[in-house]
């Protein structure tokens, strides 16, 4: 095979076979197709697309570049969850936890911030001694002794997505919906669980930002999962307000912290159960979502949760005191009040602006050199909806050295309207191998 065939192929419009795909990952991981190459292959896929089948044969060959995770010591089926990506989106932190008190197994790979979304791992060590790398047999052990563990990807997972995605982020190819989904997808098969759990963000605060695109997305992953064997199923989730009240590595371990305690915002307590149950149901722990969320509420309710989040902690090196005095986690040395300019209705809370401002205060990663801040973040006063009076708290922002403009700018983040806004689902869509 040339290279150069199977990009005039999928430059015309035609199907790739399973070989042809498998050569383009093999030779170009191999270093024996050239990046000029492989740039013009996504330019192609950029315009024309690529069918399910393709895709999922994109995805493995990715997938099998590298190490395939082997999870078959655990006892029990093994569901992961994955988020595309979004603002104070918490939900591993509390999903994992509750999900392992009902004895279902959570071996979680994940992964680091990079741009306005917040990543697991850098939240996890924002709590004191928590480490992330484990050994396989460390890994294994723990999951089958306490039911959960969250460790960070390693680099022998899906290699020629790493080389694919760096390509493709200096070629204007990054957003390809089927290269955005093998690239998911490819990460979550090589981490070797059972079945998958998605929710896929819509809105200001996602890379998805129209329903209708998140939806394919949507689709094409549970397609790729169908395909490969492995049960999966997706939400389709509201992103264009942050998600619960905390915008940062700290903030968010608190917000997790109140969540497991029965005092989370309301959404984010609702979207972890939604999830949760999911999984339940994906595990064959439940018979049905209805008797899974009854379950989760009751875990919640009890806070067995927040024990085993407790337990999590103290098996990988943490301070687990933090469940009881969440001030033992990282602080920042300012908190800076922003009220508000007028009255009336919150509107509309710009996720993307917010989660840029707080990656600009040393939460986030400008690139995978950048050091991180775990203290600094925002913490919202208001959600959209809610009715504001001259003067009144919008936010608090919690900064390592006094704010200059950063006030102004985030007031400009929340929209007003003397009349309620109309109410925004919290979940669009759920998309399942039926659907596909």
């Amino acid at each position: 095979m040339r290279a150069y065939d199977l990009i005039l192929k999928k430059r015309s419009g035609g199907e790739l076979s399973t070989a042809e795909i498998k050569y383009l990952i093999s030779a170009y991981t191999a270093g024996e197709i050239a990046d000029y190459q492989m740039a013009a292959f996504c330019m192609a896929v950029y315009f024309q697309g690529m069918s399910h089948r393709e895709t999922a044969d994109l995805t493995l060959a990715m997938a099998q570049s590298g190490a395939i995770n082997d999870l078959s010591g655990i006892e029990g089926s093994v569901i992961d969850k994955h988020s595309t990506g979004g603002v104070g989106d918490t939900t591993t932190l509390i999903v994992a936890p509750l999900v392992a008190s009902c004895g279902v197994p959570i071996a979680k790979m994940s992964g680091r911030a990079l741009g306005h979304t917040g990543g697991t791992i850098d939240k996890l060590e924002s709590i004191p001694g928590f480490k992330v790398e484990l050994s396989q047999a460390e890994f294994i052990r723990q999951v089958n002794e306490i039911k959960v563990s969250l460790i960070s990807q390693t680099e022998t997972i899906a290699p020629a997505d790493k080389k694919l995605y760096a390509l493709r982020d200096v070629t204007a190819t990054v957003d390809s919906l089927p290269l955005i989904a093998a690239s998911i997808m490819s990460k979550k098969i090589a981490s070797g669980a059972d079945g998958f759990v998605l929710d896929v963000k819509t809105g200001s605060g996602a890379f998805m930002q129209k329903l209708e695109d998140a939806v394919e997305l949507a689709k094409t992953m549970v397609a790729i999962g169908k395909l490969a064997g492995k049960p999966t199923i997706a939400l389709v989730t509201d992103m264009d307000q942050p998600l619960g009240t905390a915008i940062g590595n700290a903030l968010e371990v608190k917000e997790a912290i109140a969540v497991l305690s029965g005092n989370g915002a309301w959404d984010l307590t609702e979207l972890c159960l939604r999830l949760g149950a999911e999984m339940l149901v994906l595990a064959e722990h439940s018979s049905d979502y209805q008797a899974a969320y009854d379950t989760l509420l009751e875990r919640l309710q009890t806070k067995a949760g927040l024990e085993k989040l407790r337990e999590l902690i103290a098996n990988q090196g943490g301070n687990p005191d933090v469940i009881d005095n969440p001030s033992l986690l990282p602080a920042a040395d300012y908190q800076t009040v922003v009220t508000s300019s007028q009255s009336g209705f919150i509107k509309s809370i710009d996720a993307l602006k917010l989660g840029s401002l707080v990656m600009q205060l040393g939460a986030g990663r400008i690139d995978k050199a950048s050091s991180i801040d775990y203290s600094v973040g925002i913490e919202l006063k208001v959600k959209a909806g809610t009715y504001v009076g001259i003067n009144q708290p919008l936010a608090v922002v919690h900064s390592s050295q006094p704010l200059k403009n950063e006030p102004e700018a985030v007031r400009d983040c929340f929209g007003f309207s003397q009349s309620p806004p109309p109410f925004r689902r919290l979940i669009w869509r759920k998309i399942t191998g039926g659907d596909v």
